[in-house]
């Protein structure tokens, strides 16, 4: 046998998923193990009492003279002596072995006298003579008990056993299930972790502080007063700067507690991230909950099941309750052996069964009742949507988001154990409350003296703080009044308070895929000092809409997907704002110049295209574009100098890196841009330079490396202004002698060409300060090196040089460092000459002191 406590445990379920027990269920659990209880008690009482008790019926039994028999006082006078004689005859003879036969006659005859007076004096029976010994009667009530009683006496307790284990099983089957046990382990484990959670209780404190403030604001008359908000933007500084809403909630200027205590603020790291940890938990969690609603499905199924089980269980018992009785007849066919046809029987556990049943439909009853209450609050209204609206208005957590399907329903479920859990566990659905967190933690952790230990000193010193994958932009931040650069990368929320305005030197700002969000009195002061901007970013939409009403900006660099599907979305119609912009670069995928920005053309005097191996096709606005100074085409996938920027009057540099150009034949076409000085086809597969070449006049710098050019025309000796020639990595194997008519060449490399000898010419340039022919095949250098006195810098290495001429100590200005030779090279010089070397190079340094 089992027991109660075994059989009690399938009801069993964790403490903790008791938060999900609604009321009905725990009453059905209770009933359920009453109903336990009443069944082990009937199994119990049949198995050691349960039996009946049969008579045969006379009536129907005849005598073989054919008269029926008659009582035992009709029967008296007639078979008395035969009963004594009987009765003599069966006493048990008396052992009279050894005594004599006189003696033995004495002993009979008074004893038969003895029991024959006894039985004559002794009152006659008055029940009905059966005929039946006491084996017959145990085997009569065996056969009637199987044949006579109806099976539900015999089952009943069975049957409640079993019923009761179903509905049991029933009950808790949500619970036990693989599929749905899981992610309910997992929900009432974060519930339990973040009702316990310290940033819970200090997010509802704070919420409770500020209610009871405005309350106490509204009692003391102070609502009259016109509240100052701080995105208004024309307040004065000291009122917005107190009204700093850091996560999007808005506090009034005038409320004393928009300074949080710093006994709420500071929370424990550990704490900290534990909360935090909780947020990703719960993130998680809801993603993977509300894509499925198998367990509210599951949970109705459950219910309609116990339902159904309820209406079958009393319907089939109410018929069976009348046919408990406590008298049966019993006919079974065993005349054979008792010489009876028919018996009456009696039940000894007839009523005691009876009330048992009455007692179980009665619970049965009650239990069906509130299956019927759980079908009707599961379908009185859509229990997979969950709405956090009141715990929205009660808290400062107005973002709180509401949940759906499986997510909602366990919500739901929680509510009739306590709302107080939804309510906690509402927070930590809240970015709101999840950025507070941050914040929070943020701050602790970088303070001002860190934060002043990571400033450095750029390349154009200026103070500048690199901060990468932080959760957020530290307050203390806005306390290093003299920074000007700020860097932020991989910050995915930046929030620029009023307090930036105390950053009175920051002219720089960088957002690498770090959104930023800025308040109206912070706006105002970046509107107004900040001077350049970069912007990167995967998508147009992580853009700030305020970088458009920067109206001070003088350099944006937005660096980023805009293709030419997404112009319309970058925003820039707005730029018509940035009135002060000088310098525009675009590093994204283009296919067409954007239209709109022909609007910046009065004031733009620089942009910078680059298209990361897109193919710019359309490039018709740029000819409106007429003030641009410096443009930049680099990586277009450009195969031709493009047509449009022959209209750029104004033009100074122009820098074609990078594209796929291999004829300029409309280089003759630069001599209507009489500005330019600076043009740069590097990196392209140009073949040949046209003898047009000669036709711009005003180029001063021309750069051609990294092509494929085998020869130099004559004509572009004859650029009178021309001070800096590059045709490194090419082809050329000769330079003609015409170079020296290059008087103010200045810098010229031919380096990684294929050069054999140089021309004594090229030595009558005698203001290059750079010469550069590494790498190539030059076997001599002409001893006339020595008439560059300017020279600072010569690149030698990578040619087949036996010596160095010794008249390159004439060049003065020339030290170690900028002679660029395999060392056997400079080791074989003279020493005069190296000592000449090193002793510029000591007294320049000495200068440099």
């Amino acid at each position: 046998m089992f027991t109660l406590t075994e059989v009690a445990s399938l009801n069993d379920i964790q403490p903790t998923y008791r938060i999900l027990k609604p009321w009905w269920d725990v009453f059905m659990d209770y009933l359920g193990v009453v109903m336990l209880m009443l069944a082990i008690f009937a199994m119990t009482m049949q198995i050691t009492k349960d039996q009946v008790a049969c008579l045969p019926c006379l009536e129907d039994q005849e005598d073989p003279s054919g008269a029926k028999p008659d009582s035992f006082a009709q029967q008296s006078s007639l078979k008395a002596a035969t009963s004594a004689a009987t009765t003599v005859a069966t006493l048990p003879p008396l052992v009279t072995k050894d005594l004599p036969d006189k003696a033995v006659h004495e002993i009979h005859v008074p004893q038969q006298h003895t029991v024959e007076e006894k039985y004559v004096n002794q009152p006659q029976p008055t029940g009905v003579r059966t005929n039946l010994d006491y084996q017959q009667y145990v085997f009569i009530n065996q056969i009637c008990y199987h044949v006579a009683l109806p099976w539900y006496s015999k089952y009943f307790p069975y049957l409640t056993l079993i019923h009761t284990i179903v509905l049991m099983v029933s009950s808790n089957f949500w619970f036990k299930y693989p599929k749905t046990s899981s992610k309910i382990e997992h929900f009432v484990s974060i519930l339990g972790r973040c009702f316990e959670s310290p940033w819970t209780t200090k997010a509802l404190s704070e919420t409770a502080c500020e209610d009871s403030e405005e309350n106490k604001q509204r009692l003391t008359g102070t609502s009259s007063v016109p509240k100052q908000v701080s995105i208004e933007g024309k307040d004065d500084g000291t009122n917005v700067n107190s009204s700093t809403p850091m996560l999007g909630v808005k506090f009034s200027a005038d409320k004393p507690i928009a300074e949080v205590p710093s006994s709420m603020t500071i929370l424990d790291k550990k704490d900290g991230e534990q909360a935090k940890a909780l947020f990703e938990k719960v993130r998680k969690f809801r993603a993977h909950v509300e894509d499925s609603d198998f367990i509210y499905k599951l949970y109705v199924a459950q219910t309609v099941v116990k339902t159904v089980k309820f209406i079958l269980i009393l319907s089939y018992t109410s018929t069976f309750l009348a046919k408990i009785n406590f008298k049966h007849d019993c006919e079974p066919d065993i005349k054979q052996l008792t010489g009876y046809s028919k018996f009456f029987c009696t039940h000894n556990m007839a009523f005691m069964l009876n009330k048992l049943l009455i007692s179980y439909m009665a619970l049965i009853l009650i239990y069906g009742m509130a299956c019927l209450y759980s079908l009707f609050w599961v379908f009185r209204r859509p229990l997979k949507e969950y709405s956090f609206e009141k715990v929205r208005e009660e808290s400062s957590f107005s973002d709180i988001p509401d949940v759906k399907n499986d997510f909602a329903f366990l919500l739901h479920m929680v509510d009739q154990y306590d709302q107080l859990y939804s309510k906690r566990f509402g927070v930590f659905l809240s970015e709101v409350s999840e950025n507070k967190l941050r914040e929070i933690s943020l701050n602790h952790e970088w303070t001002f003296e860190k934060l002043r230990q990571l400033v450095t000193r750029n390349a154009v010193d200026q103070q500048e703080l690199h901060l990468f994958m932080l959760s957020g932009l530290p307050n203390a931040v806005f306390d290093l009044t003299d920074l000007e650069v700020l860097k932020l990368e991989l910050i995915p929320e930046v929030r620029f308070s009023a307090k930036v305005s105390q950053m009175t030197n920051l002219l720089e700002l960088h957002l690498c895929h770090s959104p930023a969000k800025v308040e109206q009195t912070g706006f105002a002061f970046l509107r107004d000092h900040l001077r350049c901007l970069h912007v990167k970013f995967t998508d147009v939409a992580e853009i700030p809409a305020w970088v458009y009403l920067l109206r001070s900006l003088r350099e944006l660099n937005l660096i980023g997907n805009l293709s030419s599907e997404n112009n319309k979305m970058i925003g820039l119609e707005s730029m018509r704002d940035l009135r002060h912009l000088k310098t525009l670069c675009l590093k994204s995928n283009l296919t067409k110049m954007p239209t709109n920005i022909t609007e910046l053309s009065p004031h733009l005097i620089k942009l910078v295209v680059h298209n990361d191996g897109t193919k710019l096709v359309v490039l018709n606005s740029l000819k409106k574009m007429t003030n641009l100074i410096e443009l930049e085409l680099h990586t277009c996938e450009l195969e031709r100098i493009p047509h449009a920027i022959f209209s750029l009057v104004n033009l100074q540099e122009l820098d074609l890196k990078s594209n796929n150009i291999r004829t300029i034949e409309e280089i003759i076409s630069f001599q209507h841009l009489k500005r330019l000085t600076c043009l740069k086809l590097w990196h392209n597969k140009i073949i040949t330079i046209p003898s047009s070449i000669g036709q711009v006049k005003s180029l001063e710098s021309l750069y051609l490396s990294h092509n494929k050019l085998e020869c130099l025309p004559p004509s572009l000796f004859t650029l009178p202004k021309l001070r800096y020639l590059d045709v490194g990595h090419n082809s050329i194997s000769v330079l003609p002698p015409d170079v020296g008519l290059l008087h103010n060449l200045q810098h010229l490399a031919i380096n990684s060409n294929k050069l054999e000898v140089l021309p004594k010419s090229l030595f009558r340039c005698t203001k290059l300060k750079a010469l550069c022919l590494g790498n190539n095949a030059l076997t001599v250098l002409p001893e006339v090196a020595g008439q560059l006195v300017q020279l600072t810098q010569l690149e030698l290495r990578g040619n087949c040089l036996d010596r160095l001429p010794v008249q390159l100590g004439n060049c003065r200005l020339l030290r170690k460092s900028g002679l660029v030779v395999e060392d056997h090279l400079f080791d074989a010089l003279p020493v005069e000459v190296k000592e000449n070397f090193s002793r510029e190079t000591s007294a320049s340094f000495g200068d440099g002191l």
